[in-house]
């Protein structure tokens, strides 16, 4: 157990819903990133799966969610899928996908038939950034109603310009289980009540709609005027922690994945001890039961 954890009395097992992998064989797991630019960090700091768990053992991060790393595979998740078969107890993968490819429903099919637990649909990013594409594409309607259909969770990374259009789909598809990464990465620095960040929070009503809180979350909001703690305290009141899980995203944020976590319980420190059980483990159990259960 992370040292921090035992010392405000965390006891559940602790799971970090969003981090990366990056193979050491390009031969095998070839590049193909998406918008053609791979990302620094996968170039500078890349970490495999042994990586990872020799990381989360250092951190007392009990299991990972890995997310695929579309600036580095686009939508070949073969890495990913094979992390999670080699691993199976620790690791649960979600995949990237062209939502609006004719054979979108195949592809969902093929890498849930292999053994990944969820989707995810990458719109801008560091590196790819296309502002032709849009989320809310009803050429991509097909796909979303088979993921609602299925029950399949749907992890969505996009800018906080682009929050219109994921209210749109919210709106199309009540009963999909979507998550938003970074919660868009909102502005601010200027303090709470957080006004430039009126776009995110007006999206609480949409009940099936839940949060990453990651490094980025963590770093940013402790930026101008404001800090941590009310930021931690704004989302909880606005969304509720059960709809709020922690991702890391090691290696893409610099610093261990020890560092991370560290930096996420300061930042929730403030939060009540069941706040932050849903925030580290419940959440993610809750979206993802193949991680197992609690007792």
């Amino acid at each position: 157990m992370n040292q921090l954890a035992a010392d405000t009395a965390f006891h559940l097992p602790i799971v970090d819903l969003h981090s990366h992998v990056i193979a050491d064989d390009a031969a095998r797991y070839p590049l193909a990133p998406m918008g053609g630019k791979q990302s620094d960090w996968s170039k500078e700091r890349p970490v495999n799966d042994t990586d990872m768990l020799t990381a989360m053992k250092q951190a007392g991060v009990a299991k990972s969610v890995l997310v695929q790393a579309s600036t580095c595979y686009g939508h070949d998740n073969s890495y990913v899928q094979a992390c999670v078969a080699a691993h199976p107890a620790t690791f649960a993968g979600v995949f990237s996908v062209d939502m609006m490819a004719d054979n979108a429903i195949d592809k969902i099919q093929h890498w849930i038939g292999a053994g990944l637990s969820g989707a995810r649909v990458f719109i801008a990013g560091h590196t790819a950034a296309d502002h032709s594409v849009r989320l809310d594409d009803p050429r991509a309607f097909h796909a979303w109603g088979y993921i609602e259909e299925q029950g399949i969770p749907i992890c969505v990374q996009l800018r906080a310009d682009g929050l219109p259009q994921l209210e749109t789909l919210l709106k199309q598809f009540p009963k999909a289980v979507v998550l938003l990464d970074h919660f868009a990465r909102p502005e601010l620095e200027g303090g709470a009540p957080y006004v430039a960040a009126n776009a995110l929070f007006a999206l609480s009503r949409f009940e099936n709609l839940h949060f990453k809180f990651t490094t980025h979350n963590v770093r940013e909001s402790k930026q101008g005027q404001s800090t941590q703690a009310q930021f931690a305290r704004q989302v909880v009141d606005t969304f509720g922690a059960k709809r709020i899980a922690w991702g890391s995203n090691f290696p893409a944020s610099a610093g261990t994945l020890k560092d991370h976590l560290t930096e996420a319980f300061e930042a929730t420190a403030a939060l009540t001890a069941q706040e932050q059980e849903w925030i580290f483990s419940r959440t993610a159990h809750a979206l993802y039961p193949i991680l197992g259960t609690l007792a």
